[in-house]
């Protein structure tokens, strides 16, 4: 298929006949018999109201074609093809079905106008015979004749009927602003005078609305334009303001030249008025003329682009459509279809009804227009590159304004457009996966979103609140295709509260197999993500060793907009084949003041997910909040909803009564569901061990969480991590960071309520009788990191 087909050589046309083509079309049917109804019912306030928040969605919707038909090489079909070539054929396909109807029903709505012109001579006619003719005598044969017209002579005659039309408008214009006012006229002009019982606003703005979407009628010639880029956006642009202008003054003139009676009954009240009252009919027939002749040129061109992008639902219709006639491509097949739409219409319509429905058409394509718009404004997209460039509110205002319009004026009618528009971006949607659709322009408006978000969040936390810390897990594991536990694990802690990011590591140097591997992998893991609807981000990570690895993601910025802040690690319970490199990895996150948690994994697989047990000491100082909070975030994963968190305080006896209460204060003003009954206390004897104890309270625990120091680690070489052998899964964490349950003026409160304690020492100082004293020497902080004992 060559889509270049539709430019050809064209007929080289100027500025000129977009301009032409547009304020012909503003300044027609409507302001000859219609916009005098607009004054008598709502007033001149009311008027002016229609004008302005008409052109609320008209400039935008003008400065945003105008922008888009600057960022590329415009040919035949267009807003259509603007659209389509921008932001794709699934989007214009779906604008621009209901784009061609607007157009297609525009040309019946100005014949039918058309026909009005001539209620004068009617009124001889039943004078002399007592037959009064319909007007569809006048419209229906017109079409035909117009129809003809321009199937056997093209654009280049319809554009050149433009200036003697513009030059019939002008002397039309002119006599009547030149008129004096009729004898009912008021002595003063009346901002808010109306008739008695006037129809409704939204109703009146129905009807005015379709004079000003003819500011886009040039933009369909844009396949017989000499400099597209150029013509469109000034031709349709100066229309827009011309014709603004020219509607003020209109309404204006309107309201001291008559009553709001005489306005409202007499469609030709501009008639009355004029210095010589014939030539408003006659420029009513040739403005409506002139716009048929406008929407007859651009509806099938339009057809025919949709067809040769195979946007119509068969096959046949398109292979039919995309034909054209001769050097220029004249679209002959398309303007047949939209002759017969054209007549079904004015068989079955009046100006009002029409009027009205193609206010609908109209609105909800200029609204989908200026939503596309503004969309990409945002999506940062490098291939939308126009010269000419509005702004981002201007068509966020004219998309707004659109849709709510379009719903005050029909809501069911508007509910079900709507609906008709997606289920054809749907349709087309899944014909076409491999176009660029909406969904590539929103994800450019997220990820720019994002970015933004990203720098203002790293902007409001150089130094975070540890109040309201929430965690940012990096989790890094060789076995993620045989081993769950870890993957379990993070999505539990990034439901809701955090974000994870799953990194599995593939040891070697980074090759051209490698590389694929790791994709693969990748591959699974996403599906797994989906499989399990997990909150995480995974990756893949090449490295020579697991402790280089650790030492770049400890480096790499979050994916969710917050700096990482914790990592975990995890080793089989029988299988700890892992534990050196862990040992060896542990050290890196320790000094990079990340938060460090080493699952230890078995069989069991997390049980029932109905138990957590915490198990403090008061070596805990630093890792205790940590600890419950973890245990807290877990239990309100949905699979864990059933969950009872436990919490263990081994201390000595003589202790025991005041480590109990700085416990419960923590709980009552951290506000974290653990009940008062569930703070057990542990006597740590003499001739008892930590690692004793532990495995007697909790062996058939589903979830086991203890401190850990970094003290400990380089002691013992893990031996500590391979203790418990009678506990199945177990969290080991030492937090890096000072994390707060709640804050100072909370704690103080509590201590005023009864507890005895401040909240500073809820949990027992490293140097505390009791306590494993020690301190992570190599750390860039000379703190106590005190160890479980």
């Amino acid at each position: 298929m060559n889509r270049s087909r539709l430019r050809t050589t064209g007929h080289g046309f100027g500025t000129a006949p977009v301009f032409l083509a547009a304020i012909s079309t503003i300044l027609g049917a409507i302001l000859f018999l219609r916009f005098g109804y607009a004054v008598g019912h709502v007033g001149m306030f009311g008027a002016v109201l229609v004008i302005l928040l008409g052109h609320l969605v008209t400039i935008p919707t003008g400065l945003a074609v105008a922008e888009i038909a600057t960022n590329l090489k415009v040919e035949g079909g267009g807003e259509y093809y603007i659209v389509s070539r921008s932001f794709g054929a699934t989007v214009g396909g779906a604008i621009g079905i209901s784009l061609y109807l607007s157009q297609a029903i525009s040309v019946a709505f100005y014949l039918i106008a058309f026909a009005e012109a001539f209620r004068p001579v009617f009124a001889v006619i039943e004078s002399h015979t007592g037959f009064m003719p319909d007007p569809r005598m006048v419209s229906l044969p017109a079409a035909v004749i117009l129809l003809a017209f321009i199937i056997r002579k093209g654009a280049g005659v319809g554009v050149g009927v433009l200036w003697v039309v513009a030059a019939i408008l002008a002397v039309a214009l002119g006599m009547f602003f030149l008129g004096r006012p009729t004898p009912g006229a008021p002595t003063e002009i009346p901002l808010f005078g109306h008739v008695a019982d006037p129809d409704d606003f939204f109703k009146v703005f129905a009807i005015i609305f379709p004079a000003f979407t003819g500011m886009t009628a040039g933009v369909g010639l844009s396949g017989d334009l000499r400099n597209p880029r150029r013509s469109i956006p000034l031709g349709t642009l100066a229309a827009t303001v011309v014709g603004m202008i020219v509607y003020l003054l209109i309404c204006v003139k309107m309201s001291y030249s008559g009553s709001p009676e005489e306005m409202a009954s007499d469609q030709f009240f501009m008639a009355r008025v004029a210095v010589w009252g014939p030539i408003i009919p006659i420029g009513l027939a040739a403005a409506t003329l002139s716009s048929a002749i406008g929407s007859i040129l651009v509806a099938p061109r339009t057809l025919q682009a949709l067809a040769v992008d195979r946007i119509l639902p068969v096959s046949r219709w398109n292979r039919l459509l995309r034909k054209g006639k001769g050097d220029t491509n004249e679209p002959v097949t398309a303007t047949l279809v939209t002759a017969a739409i054209v007549l079904v219409v004015i068989a079955a319509g009046n100006v009002n009804f029409v009027a009205q429905l193609i206010s609908m058409f109209f609105m909800i394509t200029y609204g989908a227009l200026c939503l596309i718009s503004f969309l990409e404004h945002f999506a940062g997209n490098p291939s939308y590159r126009p010269t000419f460039r509005t702004r981002w509110y201007f068509s966020a205002l004219g998309a707004a304004a659109a849709f709510i319009i379009m719903f005050r004026m029909q809501p069911l009618y508007s509910a079900l457009a709507v609906t008709a528009m997606v289920l054809i971006y749907i349709g087309l949607r899944r014909t076409r996966r491999d176009e660029r659709d909406l969904a590539a322009m929103i994800t450019g408006v997220l990820f720019q979103s994002l970015r933004r978000l990203q720098i203002l969040i790293q902007k409001q936390t150089t130094r975070a609140e540890m109040a309201n810390w929430r965690p940012s897990f990096v989790a890094i594991t060789r076995h993620s295709l045989s081993r769950l536990a870890t993957f379990d694990l993070l999505r539990w802690i990034s439901h809701h509260y955090g974000f994870g990011t799953y990194i599995h590591f593939v040891e070697g140097e980074l090759t051209v197999e490698s590389h694929a591997t790791s994709k693969e992998v990748l591959h699974r893991l996403i599906d797994q993500t989906q499989a399990t609807g997990a909150g995480t981000y995974v990756d893949t990570i090449i490295s020579p060793s697991f402790k280089t690895a650790v030492s770049q993601i400890v480096q790499l910025p979050g994916i969710a907009g917050m700096e990482n802040n914790s990592i975990l690690f995890e080793f089989n319970k029988r299988n700890p084949e892992d534990l050196d490199d862990i040992i060896e990895s542990f050290r890196l996150a320790a000094f990079s003041r990340f938060n460090v948690c080493i699952l230890r994994s078995s069989e069991h697989h997390f049980g029932y997910h109905r138990t957590i047990h915490v198990w403090l000491t008061a070596g805990d100082l630093r890792n205790a909040n940590l600890m419950i909070i973890l245990a807290y975030i877990i239990a309100g994963h949905p699979e864990w909803r059933k969950c009872e968190i436990k919490l263990f305080a081994a201390v000595q006896p003589e202790l025991m009564r005041e480590e109990i209460a700085r416990l419960s204060a923590l709980i009552s003003t951290g506000r974290i569901p653990i009940s008062l009954k569930n703070v057990q206390r542990v006597p740590l004897e003499a001739e008892t061990t930590f690692d004793e104890l532990v495995c007697r309270h909790s062996h058939a625990a589903d979830l086991v969480i203890t401190g850990l120091s970094l003290k400990k680690m380089r002691r013992d070489k893990g031996e500590f991590l391979q203790g418990f052998k009678t506990v199945q899964d177990i969290l080991f964490v030492r937090a890096g960071q000072e994390i707060l349950i709640t804050r100072p003026e909370e704690a103080a409160a509590a201590v005023a309520e009864g507890f005895h304690t401040p909240m500073e020492t809820i949990i027992k100082p490293a140097d505390s009788p009791g306590a494993e004293t020690g301190s992570d020497d190599e750390a860039p902080e000379n703190r106590g990191d005190v160890s479980t004992k």
